[in-house]
C-alpha cells in the first residue's frame, strides 16, 4: 500500500476511534443525550448526519476556492441546511416513524457542530477524494457512538432491544431474573452512560500513547486545523491571525 493510500485509509479510521466525534472531539452532544433513548433513533439520527456530513464535505471541497472568506460560515451553512432539507422529506416520506420520534433534532442536524467543524477544519482544506473520506469516516464514528449508547440505554433501562423484549423473565427473549434500570432512559441516565463510555475511549487512546489535553496540544484535528492557539476558533485561521499581530 503506498503512502497515498495509507493516509486516506488513516483520514476514514480517523473519525471511528482516534477522533470520534461524540466521544473523542465532544462533538453533538445535544442530540447524543437526546435521542439515544432507543437503538432505532440512535441508528436513525447517525445514518441521517452520516448523509450530510458526506455530502457537505463534499460540496464545500468542491466550492473552497469560490467562496469568499469573508462569508465561508453563512455558505457553510446553506449548503449544510439544503442537504438538511433533503433527508427531512425523505425521511418524512419513507420512514415516518423515525420522523415523528426524532422530532426536532432532524432539522436541527443544520446546526450540529459535527458538520460545520468537520467543513471548517477540513473539508475547506482539503481535496474532494479526501474531504468525502473524512465525512464518512466522523459518520460512521458518530453512528457507531449514537448505537452504543442508546441500545445499552434500551437494553437495560427498557429491556428492548429494537423493539423486542429481551429482559425480565418468560416474556423475553432471554430468560434472566435481571430488571431493568428504568434512570438509564432518562436524561440522568444519558449522561451516566456517555460519561462512562468517553471515559473508556480515554482510556483506550491513553493506552495507545495518545493524550487528550487541553488546548491545540491536545486536539486530535491539530493536523488538519490550522488554527493557531489563542485565535476565535470559529472566525480566526492561522493567517488570520498572523496577519492581525502584523497591523499590531
Amino acid at each position: 500500500m503506498n503512502e497515498n493510500n495509507k493516509s486516506r485509509v488513516g483520514i476514514l479510521l480517523n473519525g471511528i476511534i482516534k477522533e470520534n466525534p461524540s466521544l473523542v472531539l465532544v462533538l453533538g452532544t445535544c442530540p447524543t443525550l437526546a435521542i439515544t433513548t432507543s437503538a432505532f433513533n440512535g441508528i436513525g439520527m447517525g445514518v441521517a448526519t452520516l448523509f450530510v456530513l458526506v455530502f457537505s464535505n463534499l460540496f464545500i471541497s468542491l466550492l473552497k476556492n469560490i467562496i469568499p472568506d469573508k462569508v465561508r460560515i453563512p455558505a457553510y451553512v446553506i449548503v449544510i441546511a439544503g442537504l438538511v432539507t433533503i433527508v427531512q422529506l425523505l425521511v418524512k416520506a419513507y420512514v415516518p416513524v423515525l420522523d415523528s420520534a426524532l422530532g426536532i433534532f432532524l432539522p436541527l442536524i443544520t446546526v450540529n457542530c459535527i458538520i460545520l467543524a468537520r467543513a471548517e477544519a477540513f473539508a475547506s482544506k482539503n481535496t474532494v477524494l479526501n474531504s468525502v473520506l473524512d465525512g464518512v469516516g466522523m459518520g460512521i464514528g458518530f453512528t457507531l457512538a449514537l448505537f452504543t449508547i442508546s441500545s445499552i440505554r434500551e437494553i437495560f433501562g427498557a429491556g428492548t432491544w429494537f423493539g423486542l423484549k429481551l429482559l425480565e423473565g418468560i416474556n423475553g427473549i432471554f430468560h434472566t431474573d435481571i430488571k431493568t434500570v428504568g434512570i438509564l432512559t432518562s436524561p440522568a441516565g444519558g449522561f451516566f452512560i456517555f460519561g462512562v463510555i468517553m471515559a473508556l475511549m480515554s482510556y483506550i487512546l491513553s493506552k495507545r500513547g495518545r493524550s487528550l489535553g487541553n488546548g491545540c496540544a491536545g486536539c486530535p484535528s491539530r493536523e488538519s486545523c490550522n488554527h493557531v492557539e489563542g485565535a476565535d476558533p470559529v472566525s480566526d485561521t492561522a493567517a488570520d491571525t498572523v496577519a492581525k499581530e502584523a497591523q499590531q
